[in-house]
Protein backbone atom coordinates (compact mmCIF):
# COMPACT_ATOMS: atom_id res chain seq x y z
CA UNK A 1 0.00 0.00 0.00
CA UNK A 2 1.22 3.57 -0.91
CA UNK A 3 1.48 6.40 1.84
CA UNK A 4 0.97 10.29 1.68
CA UNK A 5 2.44 12.25 4.06
CA UNK A 6 0.94 15.47 4.70
CA UNK A 7 2.19 18.30 7.12
CA UNK A 8 -0.57 20.54 7.82
CA UNK A 9 0.75 24.30 8.61
CA UNK A 10 -1.67 26.34 10.15
CA UNK A 11 -3.11 24.47 12.98
CA UNK A 12 -6.06 27.06 13.93
CA UNK A 13 -9.89 26.14 13.05
CA UNK A 14 -9.23 24.96 9.32
CA UNK A 15 -5.89 23.24 10.32
CA UNK A 16 -7.76 21.34 12.73
CA UNK A 17 -10.79 20.73 10.37
CA UNK A 18 -7.92 19.25 8.17
CA UNK A 19 -6.90 16.61 11.08
CA UNK A 20 -10.28 15.70 12.01
CA UNK A 21 -11.65 15.18 7.94
CA UNK A 22 -8.48 13.01 7.57
CA UNK A 23 -9.65 11.11 10.80
CA UNK A 24 -13.07 10.92 9.51
CA UNK A 25 -12.01 9.57 5.76
CA UNK A 26 -8.51 8.12 6.12
CA UNK A 27 -10.38 4.49 6.05
CA UNK A 28 -12.61 5.26 2.59
CA UNK A 29 -9.30 6.56 1.32
CA UNK A 30 -7.25 3.57 2.10
CA UNK A 31 -10.21 1.39 0.77
CA UNK A 32 -11.04 3.10 -2.41
CA UNK A 33 -7.40 4.22 -3.69
CA UNK A 34 -5.19 2.07 -1.36
CA UNK A 35 -3.41 4.80 -0.32
CA UNK A 36 -2.64 5.70 3.48
CA UNK A 37 -3.00 9.11 4.94
CA UNK A 38 -0.37 10.55 7.07
CA UNK A 39 -0.07 13.69 9.21
CA UNK A 40 3.68 13.57 9.62
CA UNK A 41 3.84 17.24 11.05
CA UNK A 42 1.35 19.72 12.06
CA UNK A 43 2.34 23.76 13.10
CA UNK A 44 1.04 26.33 14.88
CA UNK A 45 2.71 29.92 14.75
CA UNK A 46 5.31 28.94 17.11
CA UNK A 47 5.53 24.95 17.91
CA UNK A 48 4.57 21.85 15.91
CA UNK A 49 4.42 18.32 16.29
CA UNK A 50 6.48 16.39 14.27
CA UNK A 51 6.60 12.17 13.44
CA UNK A 52 7.86 10.42 10.66
CA UNK A 53 5.41 7.62 11.23
CA UNK A 54 2.43 9.81 11.48
CA UNK A 55 0.42 11.43 14.19
CA UNK A 56 -2.54 10.70 16.16
CA UNK A 57 -4.81 13.31 14.50
CA UNK A 58 -7.57 13.27 17.49
CA UNK A 59 -4.67 14.22 19.55
CA UNK A 60 -3.41 16.95 17.55
CA UNK A 61 -6.64 18.52 17.71
CA UNK A 62 -6.92 17.62 21.63
CA UNK A 63 -3.20 18.72 22.60
CA UNK A 64 -3.77 22.42 20.79
CA UNK A 65 -7.47 22.77 22.37
CA UNK A 66 -6.17 21.91 26.17
CA UNK A 67 -2.40 23.62 25.71
CA UNK A 68 -2.99 26.26 23.26
CA UNK A 69 0.03 24.67 20.94
CA UNK A 70 1.42 21.32 20.00
CA UNK A 71 4.64 21.52 21.34
CA UNK A 72 2.64 19.83 24.21
CA UNK A 73 2.19 16.60 22.11
CA UNK A 74 3.03 13.47 23.42
CA UNK A 75 6.66 12.10 22.94
CA UNK A 76 7.04 14.57 19.54
CA UNK A 77 5.89 18.40 20.44
CA UNK A 78 8.57 20.49 19.14
CA UNK A 79 9.60 23.94 19.21
CA UNK A 80 10.64 24.00 15.52
CA UNK A 81 7.89 26.28 13.54
CA UNK A 82 7.37 27.96 10.77
CA UNK A 83 9.67 26.97 7.39
CA UNK A 84 11.50 25.03 9.37
CA UNK A 85 9.16 22.42 9.64
CA UNK A 86 9.35 21.70 5.84
CA UNK A 87 12.67 20.73 6.79
CA UNK A 88 12.18 18.84 9.37
CA UNK A 89 10.25 15.24 8.05
CA UNK A 90 9.96 14.09 4.54
CA UNK A 91 6.58 14.70 3.08
CA UNK A 92 4.17 14.55 -0.05
CA UNK A 93 2.06 17.28 0.40
CA UNK A 94 1.57 20.23 2.11
CA UNK A 95 -1.56 21.44 3.47
CA UNK A 96 -1.59 25.21 3.95
CA UNK A 97 -4.21 26.78 6.24
CA UNK A 98 -2.24 29.50 7.54
CA UNK A 99 -4.05 33.06 8.47
CA UNK A 100 -4.56 35.08 5.14
CA UNK A 101 -2.49 37.96 5.45
CA UNK A 102 -3.31 40.61 2.36
CA UNK A 103 -0.23 42.67 2.85
CA UNK A 104 2.62 40.54 2.14
CA UNK A 105 0.97 37.20 1.59
CA UNK A 106 3.40 35.68 4.11
CA UNK A 107 3.60 32.68 5.72
CA UNK A 108 1.57 31.47 3.07
CA UNK A 109 3.80 32.40 -0.06
CA UNK A 110 7.45 31.54 1.37
CA UNK A 111 5.68 27.85 2.54
CA UNK A 112 4.22 27.38 -0.66
CA UNK A 113 7.30 28.36 -2.88
CA UNK A 114 9.74 26.24 -0.45
CA UNK A 115 7.47 23.01 -0.86
CA UNK A 116 7.06 23.83 -4.86
CA UNK A 117 10.86 23.72 -4.63
CA UNK A 118 11.46 20.97 -3.17
CA UNK A 119 9.14 18.99 -5.42
CA UNK A 120 6.03 18.93 -3.14
CA UNK A 121 2.60 19.29 -4.21
CA UNK A 122 0.14 21.70 -2.48
CA UNK A 123 -3.33 22.23 -1.26
CA UNK A 124 -4.46 26.06 0.09
CA UNK A 125 -7.46 27.08 1.96
CA UNK A 126 -5.43 30.64 1.80
CA UNK A 127 -6.17 33.63 -0.29
CA UNK A 128 -3.19 35.94 0.76
CA UNK A 129 -0.46 34.70 -2.22
CA UNK A 130 -3.63 33.94 -4.55
CA UNK A 131 -4.74 37.43 -4.25
CA UNK A 132 -1.16 39.10 -4.20
CA UNK A 133 1.07 37.10 -6.51
CA UNK A 134 -1.06 34.61 -8.33
CA UNK A 135 0.31 34.38 -11.58
CA UNK A 136 3.93 33.98 -9.75
CA UNK A 137 3.00 31.36 -7.30
CA UNK A 138 1.04 29.48 -10.31
CA UNK A 139 3.89 29.81 -12.56
CA UNK A 140 6.14 28.30 -9.69
CA UNK A 141 4.07 25.04 -9.38
CA UNK A 142 4.31 24.40 -13.09
CA UNK A 143 7.78 24.84 -13.41
CA UNK A 144 8.55 22.39 -10.94
CA UNK A 145 5.96 20.09 -12.32
CA UNK A 146 3.58 19.89 -8.82
CA UNK A 147 0.07 19.72 -7.78
CA UNK A 148 -1.26 22.82 -6.88
CA UNK A 149 -5.28 22.95 -5.48
CA UNK A 150 -6.72 25.83 -3.92
CA UNK A 151 -10.51 24.88 -4.01
CA UNK A 152 -10.90 25.82 -0.11
CA UNK A 153 -9.80 29.98 -1.24
CA UNK A 154 -13.06 30.35 -2.66
CA UNK A 155 -16.73 29.49 -0.88
CA UNK A 156 -15.33 26.51 1.94
CA UNK A 157 -17.46 24.17 0.84
CA UNK A 158 -19.40 25.60 -1.95
CA UNK A 159 -17.71 23.65 -5.72
CA UNK A 160 -16.46 26.50 -7.83
CA UNK A 161 -13.28 26.05 -9.20
CA UNK A 162 -13.10 22.65 -9.88
CA UNK A 163 -16.43 22.28 -10.64
CA UNK A 164 -16.74 25.39 -13.07
CA UNK A 165 -12.84 23.52 -14.39
CA UNK A 166 -14.40 20.54 -14.49
CA UNK A 167 -17.85 19.86 -14.75
CA UNK A 168 -18.26 23.05 -17.36
CA UNK A 169 -14.62 22.28 -18.78
CA UNK A 170 -16.77 22.59 -22.67
CA UNK A 171 -17.66 25.96 -21.72
CA UNK A 172 -16.37 29.23 -22.18
CA UNK A 173 -17.28 31.43 -19.26
CA UNK A 174 -18.66 34.90 -19.60
CA UNK A 175 -18.88 35.89 -15.98
CA UNK A 176 -19.19 34.73 -12.53
CA UNK A 177 -21.30 36.52 -10.05
CA UNK A 178 -22.18 35.56 -6.63
CA UNK A 179 -22.47 35.87 -2.26
CA UNK A 180 -18.86 35.08 -1.50
CA UNK A 181 -18.43 35.97 1.78
CA UNK A 182 -20.68 34.40 4.82
CA UNK A 183 -20.29 36.89 7.17
CA UNK A 184 -21.84 39.85 5.02
CA UNK A 185 -24.87 37.58 3.96
CA UNK A 186 -25.73 36.87 8.37
CA UNK A 187 -25.28 39.95 8.67
CA UNK A 188 -26.99 41.52 5.74
CA UNK A 189 -30.16 38.42 5.94
CA UNK A 190 -30.20 39.38 10.00
CA UNK A 191 -30.76 43.59 9.00
CA UNK A 192 -33.39 42.53 6.44
CA UNK A 193 -35.48 40.18 8.31
CA UNK A 194 -35.46 41.92 11.75
CA UNK A 195 -34.83 45.63 10.80
CA UNK A 196 -32.20 46.13 13.02
CA UNK A 197 -29.11 48.22 12.73
CA UNK A 198 -25.70 47.15 11.06
CA UNK A 199 -23.52 48.06 14.31
CA UNK A 200 -26.26 45.84 16.83
CA UNK A 201 -25.96 43.10 13.98
CA UNK A 202 -22.82 42.91 13.39
CA UNK A 203 -22.22 42.84 17.61
CA UNK A 204 -24.83 40.07 17.45
CA UNK A 205 -22.53 37.99 14.77
CA UNK A 206 -19.17 38.61 16.87
CA UNK A 207 -21.00 37.04 19.88
CA UNK A 208 -21.67 33.85 17.97
CA UNK A 209 -18.64 33.74 16.37
CA UNK A 210 -19.76 34.36 12.73
CA UNK A 211 -17.75 37.32 12.66
CA UNK A 212 -14.36 37.97 14.00
CA UNK A 213 -13.09 40.12 16.74
CA UNK A 214 -11.63 42.54 13.77
CA UNK A 215 -14.35 42.02 11.19
CA UNK A 216 -12.63 44.21 8.87
CA UNK A 217 -11.55 41.40 6.21
CA UNK A 218 -15.29 40.44 6.27
CA UNK A 219 -17.36 43.44 6.66
CA UNK A 220 -15.22 46.17 4.00
CA UNK A 221 -15.30 43.40 1.13
CA UNK A 222 -11.60 42.86 1.52
CA UNK A 223 -12.05 38.76 1.73
CA UNK A 224 -14.56 39.13 -1.45
CA UNK A 225 -12.00 40.85 -3.52
CA UNK A 226 -9.51 38.33 -2.65
CA UNK A 227 -11.96 35.59 -4.11
CA UNK A 228 -12.66 37.84 -6.79
CA UNK A 229 -9.00 37.91 -7.96
CA UNK A 230 -8.77 34.01 -7.49
CA UNK A 231 -11.77 33.61 -9.58
CA UNK A 232 -10.56 35.92 -12.31
CA UNK A 233 -6.99 34.76 -12.50
CA UNK A 234 -7.97 30.48 -11.84
CA UNK A 235 -11.19 30.38 -14.52
CA UNK A 236 -11.38 33.68 -16.70
CA UNK A 237 -7.77 33.70 -17.18
CA UNK A 238 -7.32 37.46 -16.18
CA UNK A 239 -4.01 38.59 -15.06
CA UNK A 240 -4.94 40.44 -11.83
CA UNK A 241 -4.43 41.22 -8.35
CA UNK A 242 -5.80 42.62 -4.98
CA UNK A 243 -5.33 46.32 -6.71
CA UNK A 244 -7.79 45.82 -9.69
CA UNK A 245 -11.14 44.86 -7.68
CA UNK A 246 -13.07 48.38 -7.14
CA UNK A 247 -14.23 47.67 -3.53
CA UNK A 248 -17.24 48.82 -1.13
CA UNK A 249 -18.39 46.89 2.17
CA UNK A 250 -21.42 46.88 3.87
CA UNK A 251 -20.46 49.06 6.86
CA UNK A 252 -22.65 51.89 5.56
CA UNK A 253 -25.92 49.96 4.87
CA UNK A 254 -28.63 51.66 7.27
CA UNK A 255 -31.90 50.05 8.47
CA UNK A 256 -33.42 52.40 6.51
CA UNK A 257 -31.85 51.38 3.39
CA UNK A 258 -32.87 47.86 3.99
CA UNK A 259 -36.61 48.84 4.99
CA UNK A 260 -36.97 50.85 1.43
CA UNK A 261 -35.49 48.00 -0.21
CA UNK A 262 -38.03 45.49 1.41
CA UNK A 263 -40.61 47.95 0.44
CA UNK A 264 -39.64 47.64 -3.44
CA UNK A 265 -39.51 43.92 -3.51
CA UNK A 266 -35.70 43.63 -2.92
CA UNK A 267 -32.93 42.99 -1.09
CA UNK A 268 -29.67 44.10 -0.36
CA UNK A 269 -26.50 42.12 -0.85
CA UNK A 270 -22.66 41.97 -0.81
CA UNK A 271 -22.11 40.85 -4.50
CA UNK A 272 -18.38 40.07 -6.09
CA UNK A 273 -18.84 39.95 -10.12
CA UNK A 274 -16.07 38.76 -12.00
CA UNK A 275 -15.47 39.55 -15.98
CA UNK A 276 -13.47 40.41 -18.38
CA UNK A 277 -14.77 44.00 -18.11
CA UNK A 278 -15.68 44.07 -14.21
CA UNK A 279 -13.92 43.16 -10.98
CA UNK A 280 -16.32 44.33 -8.06
CA UNK A 281 -16.96 43.93 -4.61
CA UNK A 282 -20.12 46.14 -3.47
CA UNK A 283 -23.80 46.28 -1.87
CA UNK A 284 -26.29 45.71 -4.63
CA UNK A 285 -30.04 45.42 -5.00
CA UNK A 286 -31.35 41.80 -5.81
CA UNK A 287 -35.02 40.57 -6.24
CA UNK A 288 -36.44 38.65 -3.56
CA UNK A 289 -36.73 34.85 -4.36
CA UNK A 290 -33.90 35.14 -7.48
CA UNK A 291 -30.82 32.51 -6.73
CA UNK A 292 -29.40 35.54 -4.79
CA UNK A 293 -32.04 35.67 -2.37
CA UNK A 294 -30.36 32.92 0.59
CA UNK A 295 -29.66 33.92 4.36
CA UNK A 296 -27.48 32.67 6.94
CA UNK A 297 -23.60 32.13 6.17
CA UNK A 298 -24.67 30.80 2.99
CA UNK A 299 -22.44 31.17 -0.56
CA UNK A 300 -23.51 31.14 -4.08
CA UNK A 301 -21.96 31.91 -7.71
CA UNK A 302 -23.56 32.01 -10.65
CA UNK A 303 -21.24 31.28 -13.53
CA UNK A 304 -22.61 32.51 -17.14
CA UNK A 305 -21.46 30.14 -19.87
CA UNK A 306 -21.58 30.26 -23.78
CA UNK A 307 -23.27 27.15 -24.63
CA UNK A 308 -25.13 26.12 -20.70
CA UNK A 309 -26.48 28.88 -19.64
CA UNK A 310 -26.17 30.32 -15.86
CA UNK A 311 -25.12 27.60 -13.60
CA UNK A 312 -25.94 28.38 -10.15
CA UNK A 313 -23.91 26.52 -7.45
CA UNK A 314 -24.58 27.12 -3.65
CA UNK A 315 -22.59 26.04 -0.49
CA UNK A 316 -21.60 26.61 2.99
CA UNK A 317 -18.71 29.70 2.77
CA UNK A 318 -17.50 29.04 6.08
CA UNK A 319 -16.49 26.99 9.01
CA UNK A 320 -13.50 24.62 9.62
CA UNK A 321 -14.84 21.03 8.61
CA UNK A 322 -16.89 22.55 5.80
CA UNK A 323 -13.41 24.34 4.31
CA UNK A 324 -11.48 21.30 5.39
CA UNK A 325 -13.52 19.46 3.05
CA UNK A 326 -12.93 21.13 -0.05
CA UNK A 327 -8.98 20.71 1.42
CA UNK A 328 -9.47 16.91 1.36
CA UNK A 329 -11.29 16.70 -2.07
CA UNK A 330 -8.34 18.62 -3.54
CA UNK A 331 -5.75 16.05 -1.44
CA UNK A 332 -8.20 13.46 -3.02
CA UNK A 333 -7.82 15.11 -6.86
CA UNK A 334 -4.10 14.79 -6.02
CA UNK A 335 -4.10 10.89 -4.94
CA UNK A 336 -5.90 10.32 -8.49
CA UNK A 337 -3.51 11.76 -10.48
CA UNK A 338 0.08 10.75 -8.90
CA UNK A 339 -1.01 7.71 -6.79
Amino acid sequence: MKECKVIVMGFGAVGQGVARAISLKKDMIKERFDVELKIVAAADSSSSAICADGLDEELLVNTKNEFGKLSNYPEYGSTISGLNVLDAVEYDCLMEATPTNITDAEPALSLTLKAFKAGKDVVTSNKGHLALKFKEVVSEAEKNNVEFKYEASVGGAMPIINFTKETLSSCGIKSIVGILNGTTNYILSRMASEGSSYDITLKESQELGIAETDPTQDVEGIDAACKTVILANSLLGIDATYSDVDVEGISNITSQAMDLARKEGYLIKLIAEVSKDKLQVSPRLIKKGSAFDLSGTLNMATVRTDLAGDVSVIGLGAGSLETASAMLTDLISILKVKY
